[in-house]
């Protein structure tokens, strides 16, 4: 019997619409060895790992009726070359033009009749680098074992590690007969199911939306008690149209921790505080009424790694108001500290083990599960989601090319304008800033505020 998509991944194809596209992305910039890092290679390097990822060569097939969830099927007509493109800039291609190619690719929706994913080899770039752009469905992205394409493309050492490629062969695609008698054999094992997929079938918004409340548990519980209505804001704007704008900022982890330790906090905190600084210069740039008490709430699941290396990973999800009404850079940071502080404190914060369950420990399914959250949860929280994922502080190579930046690529909710993705990476902070085309003209604007901010917070540890 085909794997059935859980309540979870269905609720991610019912939400899609033609202004919210809900797959998550990542741009990961390549130095060229001198052996070269072409097309050809990206795709022998995908073709070798896909048995790591078997999702990857199965596509979605809905019952007949919609008496149940859809199913997974392996795709008879499996192409790698369809998935893996390839894409150029015109010589020597700048950042700019880059981070434009990665907006209009963001903005298609995946073809549902295929694996719900994608990736582009970007070609031109200047300094003899490469770019390899990833789209993956959430519905893609479930459990704590889940892997991303983009995660297991990649080696620790610039000689690819060897791996024993299987013969694949597709199973037969069930026919709607069998389909629905499978459907009709799990409604008899779980009779309370039928409901949820007939509503499911009406595409009922409100019951949809129940739905992925019920899935999270712990985590809606969690936000429904200790939320109070987001303030006002232009990043709660009205979304018309799927087409995005991206812009990246960069900082040096060295640096994050150099404030951290005059300051106090964390380093999560640090990162909050920056963005504080930088909403809180975009705010004054458009205009905005700014006073001392102004906040922008964002929704931050951030993910720790505990001393205890047999601890595992702790997962943790915020709702923290930013207090970009403080004019003092310090004064903001100690204000994140605190709210930070005292969720885990009070006990309103998402018990980690409720996160876990729902998406694996990585950057890339941590950073889809804040988008999943977003999704979920009324724009009336929030403001803005800030996933915020450590990555390993060792170099890493695709096919013998040292991977040097990588920028995270987080859907935006209904009615959001902006999500913020921050990746730290071998000494490197990444930060990738997905907005709106028409509500955020100016993101990358924005994008250059949180460098400032930074670099304002490191000239007052250099002070202290």
């Amino acid at each position: 019997m085909p794997d059935r998509l859980s309540a979870l991944d269905a609720s991610f194809l019912y939400l899609e619409d033609s202004t919210t596209p809900m797959h998550v992305g990542g741009v990961a910039v390549f130095r060229r060895p001198k052996a070269g890092f072409d097309y050809d290679k990206l795709v022998d390097l995908i073709e070798q790992r896909l048995s790591l990822v078997p999702r990857y060569r199965q596509k979605v097939v809905h019952v007949p009726g919609r008496i149940a969830r859809p199913v997974w099927v392996d795709d008879p007509d499996f192409d790698v070359t369809y998935h893996v493109r390839r894409s150029a800039l015109p010589k020597p291609g700048n950042d700019t033009q880059l981070h434009d190619l990665v907006a209009r690719l963001m903005s298609r929706p995946l073809d549902h009749s295929r694996p719900l994913w994608e990736i582009y080899l970007v070609e031109g770039l200047a300094k003899n680098q490469a770019a390899v752009i990833t789209k993956t469905h959430q519905a893609m992205i479930d459990g704590i074992a889940s892997l991303e394409i983009g995660q297991v493309m990649l080696d620790v050492s610039p000689s690819p590690r060897t791996n024993v490629e299987n013969l694949w062969m597709p199973q037969p695609e069930p026919s709607s007969l069998q389909l629905v008698a499978d459907a009709v054999t799990d409604i008899v094992q779980r009779p309370g199911e039928l409901v949820e997929n007939v509503r499911s079938a009406a595409l009922d918004t409100v019951a949809t939306v129940e739905k992925v409340f019920n899935a999270f548990g712990a985590v809606a519980a969690a936000v429904r008690t200790a939320a109070t209505p987001a303030p006002g804001s232009p990043l709660n704007v009205r979304i018309t149209s799927p087409q995005r704008r991206f812009a990246v900022a960069r900082a040096q982890l060295d640096d994050l921790r150099t404030i951290r330790k005059a300051h106090g906090g964390t380093v999560n905190d640090v990162v909050l505080a920056a963005l504080s600084g930088a909403l809180r210069n975009w705010l004054l740039s458009r205009g905005e009424n700014v006073t001392g008490s102004t906040t922008i709430r964002a929704m931050a699941p951030l993910s720790v790694r505990d001393a205890d290396p047999d601890s595992g990973n702790n997962v943790s999800a915020y709702l923290v108001d930013l207090p970009v009404g403080e004019p003092n850079p310090v004064v903001r940071l100690h204000h994140v500290s605190h709210a930070m502080r005292a969720h885990k404190e009070s006990g309103q914060s998402v018990a980690a083990d409720a996160l876990v369950k729902v998406s694996g420990f990585a950057p890339p399914t941590l950073h889809a599960l804040g988008a999943r959250a977003a999704s979920s949860f009324s724009r009336r929280l929030f403001n803005v989601i800030v996933t915020n994922v450590p990555g390993p502080q060792v170099p890493l190579y695709a096919a013998g090319a040292r991977m040097t930046e990588i920028f995270p690529v987080v859907p935006l909710a209904k009615n959001q304008a902006l999500a913020i993705g921050v990746t730290s990476y071998d000494g490197g902070v990444y930060f990738g800033l997905n907005g709106d085309r028409d509500a955020m003209s100016d993101v990358d604007v924005l994008a250059t505020m949180v460098e400032e901010s930074v670099e304002e917070l490191m000239g007052t540890a250099s002070a202290s």
